[in-house]
């Protein structure tokens, strides 16, 4: 037990001796798509019959900020280490895979939720705070970040340089949070774009995330929980074969 914590704090100080970079920086981010897109469309246009397009815009920039951030973490920390070389002082350790697994989606989870906390506590300024259903924020910001931080654990698995790793996140995991519903409701599109957004599961996590806080959502909370816990599980056990194998890390 005492091997993953070890290694989870490190991970946490890594991000965090820079957190002017990995956390303020976010935020500052998220809050200009705020500034932009709600001074231009508040009163404008209206999400959910009368909410506000500020209101409705919130909970998609936490979890955007969340997703994006918690895949980061996980992604650079190994290809950085794999670069440098000292992914070997690890790999000299007697931690299992399960303790790699643990401690790099975990560092990863509280990265995307400090980053998505600072987004939500400035956007108070702008907006009223409201949370319909709290349970189900937590549900789904947990699970959020833990996927897409066992995706950047794969990213980083795979990539053997940052361009590799700036390829899978600037040709998959921009476009498929950018695309999943974080500035629109899926029932502006057309139809057939609407279907081929049901086949996004980033737009089941903004989705049920949204519909904590105000209890109205495109689909079913319990059907986005499903898809989402489901993809988690899978990229999961993918992630753990891939350590446990020891790809890309023993040559």
């Amino acid at each position: 037990m005492q091997g993953w914590q070890s290694l989870f704090y490190k991970e946490i100080l890594r991000f965090w001796k820079v957190s002017f970079q990995t956390v303020a920086a976010p935020v500052l981010t998220a809050v200009l798509y705020l500034l932009i897109f709600g001074h231009v469309l508040d009163g404008h246009v209206k999400v959910y019959g009368s909410l506000s397009y500020t209101a409705f815009l919130v909970p998609g920039l936490v979890m955007m900020s969340v997703l994006q951030n918690a895949f980061a973490n996980s992604s650079s920390s190994l290809v950085q280490s794999k670069i440098m070389g000292s992914v070997v002082f690890i790999l000299l350790t007697p931690l299992s895979h399960w303790a790699w697994f643990v401690a790099f989606v975990g560092a990863s989870v509280v990265r995307g939720l400090a980053v998505g906390l600072g987004v939500y506590i400035v956007t108070l300024f702008f907006t009223p705070p409201v949370a319909v259903a709290p349970l189900w924020i937590l549900a789904f910001v947990f699970l959020g970040a833990a996927l897409l931080g066992t995706l950047g654990l794969i990213a980083g698995l795979w990539a053997d340089k940052f361009d590799q790793m700036a390829a899978f996140q600037n040709f998959l995991i921009m476009p498929m949070t950018f695309l999943s519903g974080v500035f629109y409701s899926i029932h502006s599109l057309p139809p057939f774009w609407q279907q081929v957004s049901h086949l996004n599961p980033f737009f089941y996590m903004i989705d049920g995330f949204r519909y904590g806080f105000f209890g109205l959502s495109d689909v079913s909370p319990w059907t986005s929980l499903a898809i989402v816990g489901g993809a988690w599980l899978l990229v999961s056990a993918l992630a753990v074969r891939l350590l446990r194998t020891g790809y890309k890390m023993r040559h």
